[in-house]
């Protein structure tokens, strides 16, 4: 677990930055997977937009190696990358590929469920973020040729092929694997994936810390807040790997993921009781969060979207 604990040590900075166009540049993969804990692997992406340098691969990659077949923690952006990911898997293992976990509805974790779907291996996802790429998946899939250009060959729509609402758990090998719907957080359907025995969460999009989170127009924040303090901390996660950055522990996430939000809701707040107003709400103050990687591209819109929400709390 030796690199794990190098992470925890040197905490979030050290190792990611948006100005790194690709960390591996002999795969479409941003950065080559590596073992966290034993038997579970990540290939980190990007702390960046989705670009042609980076194949779209800006979010985490995850597998697990159980002994009896292995278990993907999301399609990714494109088929490419899909296919990608399972070649780096059968470098280190001869075990199928027995199930894969979309983590949400968004691009980066079902546009790669072709290449999986292709191989008959089930997907798997909540409900709400099967519904969300089927209604948007054409719409997402036109953006990721945009800026993904000869890297998008091959790329489909293909959605989960089970959907579950609360909780889907499966026990394979040295594994219990609790794929959990938490409540409402950052976009619909968003799930963690939970390692009881191991005390990891692989946390999708409920957890950030190395890059700023996008607030969407489906975002609510304070019921985010909610679902992260019932529900999250509840887990008692020792080790985290969230849906964007390098794994670390709950008291970055919390810092840069629930402490952001509530920053940030306390700034439009004091805003609004001023008699502020949307034109000047994006530029409130969110300086302590300036060093986040997509801070420029995300500050403002972020600070508009909590004004439009609280409006109306």
């Amino acid at each position: 677990m030796r690199s794990l604990a190098i992470v925890l040590a040197l905490g979030t900075q050290a190792w990611a930055s948006e100005d790194i166009a690709d960390q591996y540049p002999q795969s479409v993969l941003y950065s080559k997977p590596v073992e966290y804990i034993p038997g579970v692997y990540s290939a980190i992406g990007a702390t960046a937009p989705p670009t042609y340098e980076n194949s779209g691969h800006n979010n985490n990659l995850s597998f697990i190696v159980t002994g009896e077949g292995v278990v993907v923690i999301n399609g990714g952006a494109a088929y490419g990358l899909a296919e990608a990911l399972h070649q780096e898997i059968q470098a280190i293992t001869d075990q199928p590929v027995k199930l894969v976990f979309n983590e949400n509805g968004q691009g980066h974790a079902m546009l790669g469920n072709a290449y999986w779907s292709e191989l008959g291996i089930p997907i798997i996802a909540h409900s709400d973020a099967a519904a969300e790429f089927e209604e948007y998946g054409s719409q997402i899939l036109e953006g990721m040729q945009r800026y993904n250009q000869d890297k998008a060959e091959g790329t489909v729509l293909a959605g989960p092929t089970e959907t579950f609402e609360d909780e889907y758990v499966v026990e394979m090998g040295d594994f219990r694997i609790e794929a959990k719907y938490l409540g409402p957080a950052h976009s619909p359907g968003d799930i963690s994936v939970w390692l009881p025995n191991q005390s990891l969460v692989i946390a999708g999009d409920m957890a950030f810390h190395e890059r700023m989170l996008p607030i969407f127009q489906e975002t609510y924040t304070a019921d985010w807040l909610e679902t992260w303090d019932n529900e999250f901390e509840a887990l008692g996660a020792t080790y985290v790997i969230p849906g964007h950055g390098h794994p670390t522990n709950m008291d970055q996430v919390r810092r840069y993921t629930r402490d952001y939000l509530i920053y940030l809701r306390g700034k439009i707040k004091e805003h609004m009781d001023a008699g502020g107003d949307l034109t000047e709400a994006y530029y409130v103050d969110q300086s302590p969060f300036a060093h986040l990687d997509t801070f420029e591209e995300l500050a403002t819109k972020n600070a508009g979207r909590v004004f439009e929400q609280m409006e109306f709390e």
